[in-house]
């Protein structure tokens, strides 16, 4: 075994197949090890074998260098969510505008950077830079000398050349794709993106993609492109067209109208095998599904798909005709575990309310009990909840289920008192409680439980995963009717209802921590020009609206201002007549965490939680909270744990690597109790999941500190440490 191990990685290969034999090869001080792939491995495992800094040594990491992007591009909302690759002593990362770069590893020294072109084609009239979403990750290919950086920006995916970062012109066209191709339907204006890079199975790029969350979203296909050309090699259509499996649990006519049940959080691959898993997210309209009846198979469900054709092996689905936004939020970990003397290949799967499910990686079949569970039924107007949800009764829920009173916060009497008279005023409960005109507790919030960092696994077949215990506030909003519509409301109240309260509030005064801004003085700070430009063109993580007619952008510009509408009768006809009986009667209020008078999440703590759970049984082996708020430290309150997004890296040095919180810190755990072993603080909130790599005999340890999260201070730099000569 040890003979095969050093010709594995003679050749390269130790570290890829070490996970499938349960080996865990040990780079000498000449050797190199990579982090090569989006969270380490295809397995998606955010593991390393690793063992230069320990449990032993870990206390005397220091900063080895810094690199700073330079581009911070606004006070409030700039971030890096990027979990860099490391490959032949290069490190390649992107910027909080999505500017890729390559980087010396050893010293951090910029190799070359790569600036895309604006996503769209109308130059911004104020000279700011205009941009969609964030990048996650990159995907890297080689064969012989030609190695491709695979990367998106808004709905362009582009292939560089990873040695000098210049555009691979026979790529596409002229180095790039439109992920808006191809998808059987006109998404010219319609809002495509991708934050999460693909999966690279041969010589095909599996992609996922952002796609919006309303009624004008575009279908979620899932796209194999060949990595040399950029065509299309084949699609899976996750809402089935006539004559595919699943097509019976939507209306007849569902996959030419309804969108959404996309992949935006990554997937994993078992190369062996040939099997990509590939999570989903939930059909859209997200939070009214009555144009949509049925189970809606394949929203929100986790795909075992033939890597080389995109045919379906199996599925499980862990939502049934979803309302409450429970996209599959991260991509699944690969991991062998033992039941019975037997060792078993098995991919879990986290989820935003708290679950694990664990299936046979081959068959689908699941390795602990799964439960479906009578629900509540909604009682919005049209629609039809599904009656049972599944529930695995094995790992138990690494989140809190249920919100009463008993769980409201208590920091002062006064507070608890507010909060109680809050709470008794919404609906709460368990799982599932169907979201009405009155506010609803969602409880693990719209972030989870789990979130796009992802969880890890070791060999030993634990898995670590950060959780967030933050509630939150659903309120659903009747849009007006055709009547009221032409009698008193005015086109661009109604505009703004449908395409921008469910973000920044039917109020306007915005939510999430400042993530969507109030917009009750936009005078103050944007021109009207500023802010038509803003709507057609996007800005930051706001898609563009250029789908909207002329006649309803100026109404929503006049809205915004307190200004009278200056669209003639027959334009104010036309969008009338389009907008008349709206196929989805509701709207949402926006997304508001459930906060006391000072910011403070109004459940009691724990608010952020580290967890080891063992997957043989089911049993978990530690958990802890996970970061602390210094002033209530102070105060001699028990560190509460944070609101936290990025996710762990796990080593065999038996280390346990995260940030997330949003106190800023990076930590190091014993992965095997959960001690604290180090921690620093970030120049800004480490937002992203981290990465190790072996370069020039020495470990380093990564992450990119972009802050900008949860009304955070935003940053630009990427922070590697080691230890000491």
């Amino acid at each position: 075994m040890r003979c095969l191990r050093l010709f594995l990685l003679s050749l390269g290969l130790g570290t890829a197949l070490a996970s499938c034999l349960s080996l865990e090869p040990k780079p000498t001080a000449s050797q190199a090890y990579d982090w090569p792939v989006y969270l380490g491995d295809k397995a998606s495992s955010q593991y390393a074998p690793l063992t230069q800094i320990n449990k032993r040594n870990v206390h005397q990491l220091e900063v080895a260098w810094t690199y700073h992007t330079g581009d911070v591009w606004d006070e409030r909302f700039s971030q890096i969510q990027t979990n860099p690759l490391i490959i032949d002593g290069l490190l390649y990362g992107a910027s909080p505008t999505v500017r890729v770069f390559a980087l010396d590893a050893q010293t951090g020294a910029l190799r070359w950077r790569f600036d895309p072109p604006r996503a769209d084609t109308t130059a911004a009239a104020n000279g700011t830079a205009q941009f969609l979403g964030v990048s996650r990750g990159m995907a890297y290919w080689a064969d012989g000398e030609d190695r491709r950086l695979f990367f998106a920006k808004g709905a362009y995916l582009y292939a560089l050349d990873a040695r000098t970062g210049h555009p691979i012109a026979a790529f596409g066209q002229g180095g790039r794709i439109d992920l808006r191709d191809g998808l059987g339907r006109d998404a010219t204006n319609l809002y495509v993106s991708a934050t999460t890079p693909g999966v690279l199975y041969k010589d095909l790029l599996i992609q996922g993609m952002r796609v919006s969350e309303g009624a004008d979203a575009a279908p979620g296909h899932l796209r194999a492109y060949d990595v040399r050309t950029g065509a299309i090699v084949w699609t899976f259509h996750t809402i089935p067209q006539p004559g595919e499996h699943g097509y019976e649990t939507w209306p007849p006519d569902a996959w030419e109208r309804i969108g959404g049940a996309n992949n935006w959080a990554g997937m994993s691959l078992d190369e062996a095998r040939g099997i990509v898993y590939v999570p989903t997210g939930s059909a859209a309209f997200d939070f009214w599904g009555g144009n949509r009846k049925g189970q809606n198979l394949f929203a929100n469900s986790l795909l075992a798909l033939d890597a080389a054709t995109g045919k379906r092996r199996w599925h499980f689905q862990t939502v049934h005709h979803d309302i409450w936004d429970r996209d599959l939020p991260a991509p699944p970990n690969l991991v062998t575990v033992e039941r019975d003397g037997k060792r078993i290949d098995a991919v879990a799967q986290i989820t935003k309310s708290g679950f694990v499910f664990v299936f046979d990686r081959e068959t689908g079949a699941p390795l602990f009990p799964i439960e479906e569970r009578p629900v509540p039924a909604s009682d919005l107007r049209g629609e039809e909840t599904w009656p049972t949800q599944p529930f695995p009764l094995r790992p138990a829920p690494f989140a809190r289920q249920h919100f009463t009173e008993a769980d409201l916060a208590d920091l002062d009497p006064e507070t608890h008192a507010a909060l109680l008279d809050s709470f008794r005023t919404m609906r709460a409960g368990g799982q599932f409680v169907p979201f009405g005109t009155t506010g609803t507790v969602l409880f693990p919030g719209f972030d989870g439980g789990g979130e796009w960092g992802g969880a890890a696994v070791d060999p030993e077949g634990v898995l670590y995963v950060n959780a967030n215990e933050m509630p939150w506030v659903a309120t659903m909003v009747e849009v007006e009717t055709r009547p009221a519509i032409e009698s008193a409301a005015s086109l661009g109240a109604l505009t703004y209802a449908v395409h921008c309260a469910t973000c920044h509030g039917a109020d306007r005064t915005g939510g999430a921590q400042q993530t969507y801004p109030a917009l009750l003085d936009v005078h103050r700070t944007l021109s009207q020009a500023q802010v038509r430009e803003i709507i057609e063109q996007g800005r930051g993580f706001m898609p563009s609206f250029q789908r909207l007619t002329p006649s309803e952008k100026d109404a929503l510009v006049a809205f915004l201002f307190g200004e009278p509408e200056a669209a003639d009768a027959g334009d104010r006809k036309e969008v009338l007549d389009q907008q008349a009986a709206p196929e989805i009667p509701y709207t949402f209020a926006g997304y508001h965490r459930f906060v006391d008078a000072q910011g403070y999440p109004a459940v009691k703590p724990p608010w952020g939680t580290l967890n080891a759970i063992d997957l043989n049984t089911g049993a978990y082996r530690w958990t802890i909270p996970l970061g602390e708020l210094p002033e209530l430290t102070a105060q001699g309150i028990p560190p509460t744990g944070t609101e936290n997004y990025g996710g762990p890296v796990v080593t065999a040095g038996g280390l346990l690597f995260i940030a997330a919180t949003k106190d800023e810190m990076f930590r190091a755990f014993d992965k095997d109790t959960g001690a604290l072993l180090w921690e620093t603080k970030l120049p800004a909130g480490g937002y992203a999941t981290p990465s190790t790599y072996l370069a020039g005999g020495r470990q380093y340890i990564v992450i990119a500190a972009g802050g900008g999260k949860m009304g955070t201070r935003p940053g630009d730099t990427y922070v590697a440490f080691t230890l000491p000569d």
